[in-house]
C-alpha cells in the first residue's frame, strides 16, 4: 500500500513549483506556515512570502491588493479561519471585486481530529459555495491537490481550495489532470452511484469493492470541483443507476449534498442519500473515531447504498 499523504502537504509541494514557474505567484499565511506547509515556500521564495500574524481579515485584504496590482495571491490559514472569521473580507474584497485570490485552506473538516469543534470546520463548502463568483475545489488525493492547486493558479477569478490534516491514501497517478467545473468518473455503475468529495473519495471506492463483492456494481464519481459543479454527471449517474449517494466530510447542509439535490430536483428525481456531518458541530476524537461516529466509513457508505437502491 502506498504512503498516505496529507492534500496539505501536496499543497506545500507544489506552492514551490509554482515559484519557480512564475513569479507573479505570493504566498500569505496567518501565522500557521509550518502547519499550512506554506512554511517551505517561505523558505525558498522570503521576498515574497507574507506572514500576516494571526490576523485572516487583514491577510485578505492584503491578498486582494496584491491580485489588483497584477500577482496571484495564495492565502492559507485552517479553514475554520478562512472561511469564518474572514468571510465578509473574502465576499466583498475579493469576490465582490472578481479578484484573483486563491483560498487554500487546510484543516477542513472532522478529521482535523483532538482540536474538536473549535477548530473543524464542517461548515466553510456551504460558506463559500454561496458567495458569487467562487470557484469551489476539494482535492481527494497528493496528485489531484497538485494538479486542482495549479488549475487555480492558471484560471482568473477567486478560488476556494479544501484542504485536509491528515494523510490519504492515493486515488490517482501522478500527472493526472483535472479541470474545474467538470467530474472525474472513476467506476462506471449500474446499480448506484455514490458521488464524494474529498477524503471521501477513497472511502467511495473501498465501499464500491465491498458492494462488488455482493455482486453489485457501483460506480463512483470524484465530484471534486463543488462549484461550478458537473451537473451533465450527475443526471447521467441517476439515468443509468436510478440510485444517489454523495459523501461528504462537511455539513450535509449547504455542501457537496445539497448541490446535486438541487440538480436533481431540477433535471432528473431520483432517490438519494447524503452522508456527511448532520446537524452539529465536531467534537474531540481521533479522525477514525469521528468518521465512524459520522458514518463516513466504507461500510457504512456500503449500507446507505443498499438502503438507497430499496427505494428505487
Amino acid at each position: 500500500m502506498s504512503k498516505k499523504i496529507a492534500t496539505r502537504e501536496a499543497y506545500g509541494e507544489v506552492l514551490v513549483k509554482l515559484g519557480r514557474e512564475n513569479p507573479d505567484v505570493v504566498v500569505l499565511d496567518a501565522d500557521l506556515a509550518k502547519s499550512t506547509k506554506t512554511y517551505d515556500f517561505s523558505k525558498h521564495f522570503p521576498e515574497r512570502f507574507f506572514n500576516m500574524g494571526i490576523a485572516e481579515q487583514n491577510m485578505m485584504g492584503t491578498a486582494a491588493g496584491l491580485a489588483a496590482a497584477g500577482k496571484i495571491p495564495f492565502c492559507s490559514t485552517f479553514a475554520v479561519f478562512a472561511t469564518g472569521r474572514a468571510y465578509e473580507q473574502i465576499r466583498n474584497s475579493i469576490a465582490y471585486s472578481g479578484l484573483n485570490v486563491k483560498i487554500a485552506a487546510t484543516h477542513a473538516g472532522i478529521t482535523v481530529g483532538e482540536d474538536g469543534g473549535s477548530h473543524q470546520s464542517v461548515e466553510d463548502i456551504g460558506l463559500m459555495r454561496g458567495i458569487p463568483g467562487m470557484t469551489v475545489l476539494a482535492p481527494a488525493d497528493a496528485a489531484s491537490t497538485d494538479s486542482l492547486v495549479r488549475a487555480a493558479a492558471a484560471m482568473k477569478g477567486p478560488v476556494y481550495i479544501r484542504l485536509g490534516r491528515s494523510g490519504v491514501p492515493a486515488v490517482y497517478e501522478a500527472g493526472v489532470e483535472l479541470v474545474p467545473g467538470r467530474a472525474s468518473v472513476l467506476r462506471e455503475g449500474i446499480d448506484a452511484t455514490i458521488i464524494a468529495t474529498g477524503i471521501m473519495v477513497a472511502a467511495a471506492l473501498e465501499a464500491s469493492d465491498l458492494l462488488a463483492g455482493e455482486g453489485l456494481r457501483v460506480g463512483v464519481i470524484d465530484m471534486f470541483s463543488i462549484k461550478p459543479l458537473d451537473k451533465d454527471a450527475v443526471v447521467a449517474a441517476a439515468q443509468n443507476t436510478g440510485a444517489i449517494v454523495t459523501a461528504e466530510e462537511h455539513s450535509i447542509i449547504g455542501g457537496l449534498g445539497s448541490a446535486v439535490a438541487e440538480v436533481l430536483a431540477e433535471n432528473y428525481p431520483a432517490p438519494m442519500k447524503r452522508l456527511g456531518i448532520p446537524d452539529v458541530f465536531g467534537e474531540s476524537g481521533t479522525p477514525a473515531q469521528l468518521l465512524e461516529k459520522c458514518s463516513l466509513t466504507p461500510p457504512c457508505l456500503a449500507g446507505a447504498v443498499k438502503e438507497v437502491m430499496a427505494r428505487k
